[in-house]
């Protein structure tokens, strides 16, 4: 089998600059006075790549929080109409009072009232919802009280977005610009504050980083952590085990599954040991809810005028993801070239995405890292977060038409587009990442030389798996050389 040629950590290609390579950065560039110059020493000073990301994308989540003042201030508690009018409504708030933490109850152990016994949510994001109830003052002021506990989880996340926002530029050594795409996501500033999501999605972006520097047992504990704070990021397993098999990285597999796992007990035995009732409510709760908003299957029940049972639904959904796997197995064993392990992540997860029973607004968040790491071109991101954009205002105005006397917002046909809109914004962004895999020379990362960089031990491995026209796979391409548009940054370490 042909040998890949591999990239050494120590000799990390020159930076990659977007204004350079891509027609919608440079044209957005011209905001901030146009394309980089050919001796610009951008890294020479304090404002390396990463840390501009960073204060981009903490910027951007302060302007998501301005977005959310109309609620802050006064819609959360007088009706529920407003918040959906105002397009910023949050659970935070809601589930201070509503899951006990503002009454003290320990969540898990203290029984609920209500239709819901105990907290609903995954173990390690309960312990940072409790967590975020001790750092909120005291008082008699209940409107006071939830509006602090809003603001201590809204300076949390913020920290979880930044972690997101760097791992993300130093996943890929040479292509630290690429994390703009997370810092500038309309759908990150709109939706970060919605729910705790974005823990899980740090956590997962710090996995993400782990592998791509050969941390197998690292990365499987961020993933195992990742996942005891939301279901999710345990698919990225399956892409990490296709990918290794047609690599026969087997060990660096089995450290990180065991890394994976042991992180997840760790946080969840205790739980489940002292507490088994309130452990497992979030289980329960997802398999007996029913079909809801912004799914597939609600958008059929509403055409059909037929309900559809939640374990219907759940059947068709464990049937359509395991006939995802199955393409995607297929896609990773008969590709020309091993397919990037973040482009087999965003496929499995956005199909779980796609098939799931419902689709909360905040769920774009799992995508986004992924996508910006698969999928970097900023028209095709744009494209996919405007459908995204137009779903957010969709649900609010919908909830606000149903919810209101007068009728006023989205009525059902008007919902019922934003969810095709998401449907078909997300099928549109998996279709050009299937494209990028089958066609490498349209893929805008190895369009530049490289293999993988976020693949770890994976990035230039030998195949020893493969199927049919893949028996042969094709070496590293030479990075284009295209005269002016190809404009390399200055020496300096874009890991800093």
């Amino acid at each position: 089998m042909p040998s890949l040629q591999k990239t050494s950590p120590a000799q990390d290609p020159p930076v990659v600059r977007p204004t350079r390579r891509d027609e919608v950065a440079a044209a957005g560039s011209e905001l901030i006075g146009g394309p980089v110059g050919r001796r610009a020493l951008l890294g020479a000073g304090q404002l390396t790549p990463v840390r501009v990301v960073a204060l981009v994308t903490i910027g951007m989540f302060a302007l998501g929080m301005v977005q959310k003042l109309p609620c802050y201030n006064w819609a959360w508690f007088r009706g529920s109409t407003s918040q959906y009018t105002h397009a910023c409504y949050s659970d935070i708030p809601h589930l201070f009072s509503g899951r006990g933490f503002a009454d003290g109850l320990v969540p898990y152990f203290d029984r609920l009232t209500g239709d819901i016994p105990f907290l609903e949510y995954p173990v390690l994001t309960g312990l940072f919802m409790q967590l975020a109830a001790w750092l909120t003052p005291g008082g008699n002021d209940l409107t006071g009280r939830e509006q602090a506990y809003w603001m201590v989880n809204a300076g949390l996340l913020m920290i979880c977005a930044a972690v997101l926002a760097v791992c993300v530029a130093r996943t890929h050594r040479n292509r630290p610009w690429d994390a703009l795409l997370v810092a500038l996501a309309p759908a990150l500033a709109l939706t970060a504050t919605i729910n705790w999501d974005l823990l899980a999605v740090a956590l997962t972006a710090a996995a993400m980083l782990m592998w791509s520097r050969r941390h197998p047992l690292a990365s499987g504990v961020l993933l195992g952590l990742a996942t005891a704070a939301k279901f999710y990021p345990a698919l990225l397993l399956l892409p990490v085990l296709l990918l290794c098999w047609r690599a026969g990285k087997w060990r660096e597999f089995g450290t990180a599954v065991s890394g994976a796992v042991g992180a997840w007990l760790v946080v969840n035995l205790p739980v489940l040991v002292l507490a088994p009732e309130g452990w497992k409510q979030f289980y329960v709760f997802s398999t007996e809810r029913n079909v809801d908003f912004g799914s597939v299957w609600l958008l059929i029940s509403q055409i059909t005028g037929d309900q559809i049972r939640p374990e219907t639904a759940n059947y068709w959904a464990l049937f359509l993801m395991l006939l995802a796997a199955a393409g995607l197995a297929h896609l990773a064993f008969t590709a020309p070239r091993r397919p990037r392990l973040a482009q087999l992540a965003f496929l499995v997860v956005a199909a779980f995405v796609l098939t799931n029973k419902v689709y909360s607004p905040q769920y774009v968040l799992w995508l986004i890292p992924l996508a910006a790491l698969a999928r970097p071109r900023w028209r095709d991101f744009l494209v996919w977060q405007a459908c995204e954009v137009m779903y957010f205002l969709g649900i609010w105005f919908y909830l606000a038409y149903t919810s209101s006397g007068n009728k006023q917002g989205l009525p059902t046909d008007g919902y019922q587009f934003a969810i095709v809109l998401h449907l078909l914004g997300t099928l549109y962004l998996c279709a050009l990442v299937v494209r990028d895999i089958l066609a490498p020379d349209r893929d805008p990362v190895r369009r530049e030389g490289a293999d993988d960089p976020s693949g770890g031990v994976l990035d230039g491995a030998d195949d020893v798996f493969v199927l049919g026209r893949a028996a042969h796979p094709a070496r590293h391409a030479a990075p284009a050389q295209e005269g002016p548009r190809v404009e390399w940054g200055a020496p300096h370490d874009p890991r800093s």
